[in-house]
């Protein structure tokens, strides 16, 4: 059990303890000093021996995993990856539309990937590698905040083989504020950023793939990026306005090719609930979130191209989420946010103005998803100002 925390969640001894005195081998390990996940496995590594079994703080422990799996007799195998169950999908709207979220990753993206070898990927947590693999393509390192992404990159790149097993579900908690969530994207957003920029010529250049599978990692790892682009669209249409610009009707023919998104969403769902119609209510909040995150995640990316430095910031979850000790702080993109709502605003009133209606579907979109995520992020940091207050900080 590694433990690289500085704060309030450092207290794991006694837990550690207890499972000894049950007879389990387990020995807790600090690496405190870290300023990355990945330094912190680095250190842990050491302690290993044939598997490395990985699974964060807040994933539990399935009852079938087991870490000398039959698929790992198998040479060339060097990761297991099971998939993330959720222990609070119901707490809100905002962790139910995660939750269908994650179930689409793991039912159709993952699945795909691993089963056609498109350059399948670890999600950092609740998987097993071979320690071999991991040793052979340089260890853990610390250049990027999704050190998984870059491990399991370098592996696929040297021929290690990956096997997805859907059927061993980790559940875990998902976060419960738009603050802790929007750290959780961009931190995604900028990992996958700075694996383009330090992958992106080997895998477009590596003969042992195909070329569908080199496209498929490529469009991958860049499509954070759409969120800058959704940002362009958006601040263009004003001038387009002005211009009178009016979009053809053949147009509506490319805003088709936008559904097949949706209906993976809808099927992953029909695949694994039979309420799966009860969950999909909470399908228009994702929708929502997924316009809302554009300046969170832009911004992630924006800084992967151009900064210098990556600190890794990990997520509060669950009775953390306000603690005293442990807080993400206020975040200054809210105000970028608001600023991204009010120009789709007056972007809308111009267009009804001049019955120019080609762009009311994307501005209303934006109205209402640049206004979630700024006023849930106020109302989260109002919160927190009271706890605060209350203990006296």
């Amino acid at each position: 059990m590694v433990d690289d925390s500085t704060d309030d969640t450092t207290a794991k001894r006694p837990f550690a303890c207890g499972y000894q005195a049950q007879g389990v081998s387990i020995q807790l390990l600090t690496a405190a000093t870290s300023t990355a996940s990945s330094r912190c496995l680095a250190h842990a590594l050491a302690s290993a021996e044939r598997y490395v079994a990985i699974f964060d703080a807040d994933f539990f422990l399935p009852p079938t995993f087991a870490p000398n799996h039959p698929h790992f007799l198998h040479h060339s195998q060097g990761l297991i990856q099971g998939r993330w169950g959720h222990l609070n999908p119901d707490d809100s709207p905002l962790t139910a539309a995660q939750a269908i979220a994650m179930d689409k990753h793991f039912v159709m993206d993952q699945t795909v990937r691993f089963r056609a070898n498109l350059f399948p990927k670890f999600n950092g947590t609740a998987g097993v590698w071979r320690r071999g693999c991991i040793d052979s393509v340089g260890g853990w390192q610390d250049d990027t905040v999704c050190e998984d992404l870059c491990l399991s990159t370098r592996a696929v790149l040297q021929g290690w083989q990956f096997r997805m097993l859907n059927e061993v579900v980790a559940p875990a908690e998902l976060p419960n504020t738009i603050t802790a969530f929007k750290n959780q994207q961009g931190r995604w957003a900028k990992g996958a950023t700075q694996c383009l920029l330090k992958f992106g010529w080997q895998i477009l250049w590596d003969r042992n793939h195909s070329l569908l599978a080199r496209f498929y990692a490529l469009v991958s790892l860049s499509a954070y990026i759409h969120h800058l682009l959704m940002i362009v669209l958006l601040l263009l249409q004003i001038p387009l306005l002005l211009l009178d610009y009016r979009f053809s009707s053949g147009m509506l023919l490319f805003s088709l090719l936008g559904l097949g998104q949706p209906l993976l969403f809808v099927l992953a769902q029909w695949v694994l609930h039979p309420d799966w119609r009860q969950r999909l209510r909470h399908f228009p909040t994702l929708l929502v979130l997924a316009i809302g995150l554009a300046a969170n995640n832009g911004r992630s990316v924006l800084q992967a191209f151009f900064g210098h430095t990556h600190p890794f910031i990990r997520t509060p979850k669950g009775r953390e989420t306000y603690s005293t000790h442990y807080y993400l702080g206020f975040d200054n993109i809210v105000w970028v946010e608001l600023f991204l709502l009010l120009y789709a605003l007056l972007g809308l009133l111009l267009a009804l103005w001049q019955h120019n209606l080609g762009s009311l579907f994307l501005l209303l979109s934006c109205i209402i998803g640049f206004g979630y995520t700024a006023i849930l992020s106020l109302r989260e940091a109002k919160v927190q100002r009271l706890v605060m207050k209350e203990v006296g900080w």
